[in-house]
Formats: C-alpha cells, structure tokens, sequence
C-alpha cells in the first residue's frame, strides 16, 4: 500500500495559511519577532526543518542578547500600563485572543503536527486545552484576583517545545489576565511557527506580548536577570533548570521552574490487568515526550509474569509514523499514537542510551523496528524511533536515574514494599507517580512515601486542567506551584507577608494535594 499526504496538509499549504492568516509575522522565507510592540525583521537567520520528513519549514531571526534586553526594557514600559487596566479591558482582550484563535485553531494544529510530530488527534487536544483552560481563567479571574496587584515587571516564559499552546501559550494568558506583560522565547527545536501564529492574533486583540527566538545561553541571563523582570517561568530540563535556579539565587524574583523527573508506576499485590493495560497504552502518546509520561515499571517479583503477558502486547499494538500518511489522500487523518521524536539527533541519543543499558546488563524484553510503520516512500526517518522495553536497567545506566523522554521503558523487579518505594523515588523527585494496588487502603499508605507532587491510585496523574494545581517534588520542582488559583497567586502579589505555596528551600508550603 503506498501512503500519501492529505490534500491541503502540504507544508507548502500549511504555510500558505499561515502566512495569509498574520502576514505580519512573516518576511521573505522567514520569521519575525515581536519586540518593543511590532514585528521586525531582525536577528540572525537560523534553518527550521521538521522531524517528520526532514522537510526544510522555514528560517527564524535569532536575536542577540542586546535585542533581548531592548525588547525586555519595552515590555516593562508596557507592563506599567496594563498593569493599570482595568480588569473589565483585560478580560474583553484576552477573550478577543482566545476568539481569533479558535477560529485558527485547525491551522494551529497542523503546525503542530509538521513542527513538533504531534499527530493530528494530539495536536487539536493542545490548542483546544489552551483555549479551554484560559476560559475557565476568565470566568474565575476577578475572584481570583480580589485584593491582589500585578506584578511590579512583566514574566519571562521560557518553555520546552512539546506543549507550545497547552503549556506556553496557557500560562501567558493567565498571566495577562492578572495584569502582566508577557515575555515569551521560541523553544529551540520546535514550536516557533505556531507560536509565532498565536502571538501574532494575541497581539492583534492588544495584548502586551513579546515573543524573541534565539539561543537559550545567550538570552538566558537578559530573560532570567534583567531587572526590569519580576517572575520567571521555566518549563525544561534540570540541567537548564539549574542554570535558571543558579541564576536567581541572589534576587527575589517569582519563579516556577519546572523539570524532569523519573516518573514511576509501581506494581504491588495487584490483579485488574485489563484497566492497567487500558492505562498504559494511552500512555505511550506522543511518544511519551511530554512531562507527566511513565517510563519507569517497578513491579512486584510474584507478579512479573502477569505484568509481562498483559504489558508486552499493549507495546506491540502501539502505532506510529508520519502524522499526515494516508492511502487515500482524501481519507481521514491516521489515528496513530505518536511520530516521530523531536529531532534525529535526541533520537539518536536514545538510541545510544538504549545500548549502553544493554552492555551494561538490562535485558532486552521488547525491541520494535520500524518496520511495517506508517511511512512515505522513500522519507527521512531518521528522528523515528520504535517501542523499547528493558528489564532491570543497572544503576550505573542513564536510563535508571533520567526519564528517557522517548517511547522506552524500563521494569525494576523488587521484592518488599521498602525497595518498590526506593525504585521509584530514583530519580530525587518526580511530578506525577501511580501505585497499582488492590488494596487502596495500603496504596495510600505506601503513596506518603513517593516523592511525587501528585501520586494515582490504579490510575495515572497529569498535569490537570483549570483548577488542578500542579508542581513537583524533590529535584523535579524550584519555586512556586501552578494550576487553579495557585497560578494567579505566582503571578501577582497579595499581603506583604504572604507566603506562596510551592516547592521552596524549606519544603514547608506544599499544599494538600
């Protein structure tokens, strides 16, 4: 069967849309960015290809560290005056945004798909959460902020490329809402088109956004220091997150800096197999490139073997490949659970991690090719990488301590409740976990011990939706948590007293979750 793509998904066509929905938001064969209140052609011109083919999508202007700061000294200008808007006109405007993006949501979508690998299905759930989620913001918003202020400087986001809408675009909203300017930078790999769209409406409906592309080490110090700024919100790595910690050390900033962490799913004293194999093949979407994915399996020695006869077809049903291949051209978009990784070269990197746990002991359980996956003739497929499971990955391995942030899994075998918990809690903290346990009574009795911000009972957690809050624990989490009112309440100041909820030093302000 020879595989196509969908009429009108072409890049070529995607970018048309683009490009005739915010015209000024593109220059000749390339980005622009939004600084000091207008899009301008400036920066260094960087190539954006896609991982799904390979296919060269267009260039963006990465900007220096002098232009960062110019555009960081003009939107605190406009902070001061939206601060002091009232609440009514803030509102108006952001539901102007969330008016003109919903009826680009398609479009949004499929920029997804072609810069990120998100599948169709996947790609609508990110734009339609950050539209839903940002509405309930606005029917909550004036409770939510009675007797609190804005922020005396706008909020810098520097956030990874798997949730631009969900995640990025979420949080400016909210953070607009609230009375602050907003200061975004273009993740790296991926994302730069569709949120170069978003800001362009955004901006339309006059809203004090800025949005810079460029290298994370030169803008870091302007976007994380620059005294004009007053919170910094950070989705990433913990190496990166470090540097941003390390960075605010001697300031009083706001901060949400959000890392990975080994997020684990223990199994003890446990029998309802078809709703743990349910769980787990949605667990696989997006290739488990998202921060709230299972990679780790610790698993009760007595209960292997029925871990393994339910758990190692889910893998092998998994489906993946181009988002946009179909055999008939004007068929449906292909249901698939994810394609490609972000890149060739993380994927390549996992594929290097995989062998390394290998010669250092893991035993190889379940290896996927690429064979029989949705492909075009002939295309790059270099950033794809099949399901892989290991068993028992040994503590010297990269893959025991770090979530792989790839379709691979790991299974620890243990034998007393003492080493389920140790094997989960590897990694020093983790935003989400789940026990599989017949007995909830004794499950929520072992959950007291994880070192997870939220921890499901024979069900999985996730980062939540509206008023859920989330954060983590451990390495995982720096600074305040989020969701719900706890994200107005980093982003605005209430009495001078006040003590925020979050993962700070003294670990004493976590709030029950």
């Amino acid at each position: 069967m020879t595989l196509r793509i969908v009429n009108g998904t072409a890049w070529a066509d995607v970018l048309d849309r683009a490009v005739a929905a915010t015209p000024e938001a593109f220059t000749e064969g390339r980005l622009r960015n939004l600084l000091s209140g207008a899009w301008t052609d400036t920066g260094t011109p960087a190539p954006l290809t896609t991982p799904v083919d390979g296919t060269a999508l267009t260039r963006l202007g990465r900007v220096d560290a002098e232009t960062a700061l110019t555009a960081v000294r003009r939107a605190a200008a406009e902070h001061a005056g939206w601060a002091g808007t009232p609440i009514a006109e803030r509102k108006a405007r952001v539901v102007a945004a969330l008016d003109a993006l919903t009826a680009h949501r398609d479009l949004l979508a499929l920029l997804l798909v072609w810069e990120i690998g998100k599948p169709w299905r996947l790609a609508c759930a990110d734009v339609d959460r950050a539209l839903d989620g940002v509405r309930w913001y606005v029917d909550q918003i004036d409770r939510q902020v009675a007797g609190r202020e804005p922020l005396t400087g706008p909020v810098s986001n520097i956030a990874s490329w798997n949730y631009p809408m969900s995640v990025l675009v979420h949080a400016e909203l909210v953070q607009l809402l609230a009375g602050n300017a907003v200061i975004a930078k273009t993740p790296t790999q991926g994302g730069a088109i569709c949120l170069t769209v978003a800001h362009a409406l955004m901006h339309r409906a006059g809203l004090p956004v800025t949005l810079l592309s460029g290298g994370g080490e030169e803008l870091s110090e302007v976007l994380v220091r620059a005294p004009e700024i007053d919170a910094v919100a950070f989705v990433g790595g913990r190496a990166g997150g470090g540097k941003v910690a390390a960075a605010l050390l001697d300031t009083d900033k706001r901060h949400m800096i959000e890392q990975e962490g080994l997020n684990a799913w223990g199994i003890w004293e446990f029998s309802q197999w078809d709703l743990l194999a349910g769980h787990l093949k949605k667990g696989f979407e997006y290739a488990k490139q998202r921060c709230t994915a299972y990679p780790r399996f610790v698993v009760q020695r007595d209960l292997v073997d029925r871990f393994l006869d339910m758990y190692l077809p889910v893998v092998r049903s998994v489906r993946f490949g181009h988002p946009l291949a179909v055999s008939d051209a004007d068929g449906p978009l292909p249901e698939l659970d994810f394609g490609p990784l972000i890149s060739a070269v993380k994927a390549e990197e996992l594929r290097r991690k995989v062998d390394e746990t290998i010669r250092h002991g893991a035993v190889p359980l379940y290896r996927g090719t690429l064979d029989g996956a949705r492909f075009l003739p002939g295309q790059d497929t270099s950033a794809y990488v099949a399901p892989t499971v290991l068993l028992a990955p040994p503590g010297r391995s990269r893959l025991m301590h770090a979530e792989p942030f790839g379709p691979v899994d790991t299974v620890t075998v243990v034998d007393t409740t003492d080493e389920l918990l140790s094997a989960m809690n590897a990694s020093n903290g983790a935003l989400v976990a789940s026990l599989a346990c017949d007995d909830e009574e004794l499950a929520g009795k072992l959950a007291v011990d994880l070192q997870a911000f939220k921890v499901g009972i024979n069900s999985p957690r996730s980062r939540g939706d509206r008023e859920e809050p989330f954060g983590g624990r451990g390495a995982s989490w720096k600074g305040c948590f989020v969701g719900g009112d706890l994200l107005v309440q980093a982003v605005t100041r209430g009495e001078p007293d006040e003590r925020l909820y979050g993962n700070f030093p003294d670990y004493s302000s976590y709030p029950p979750t």
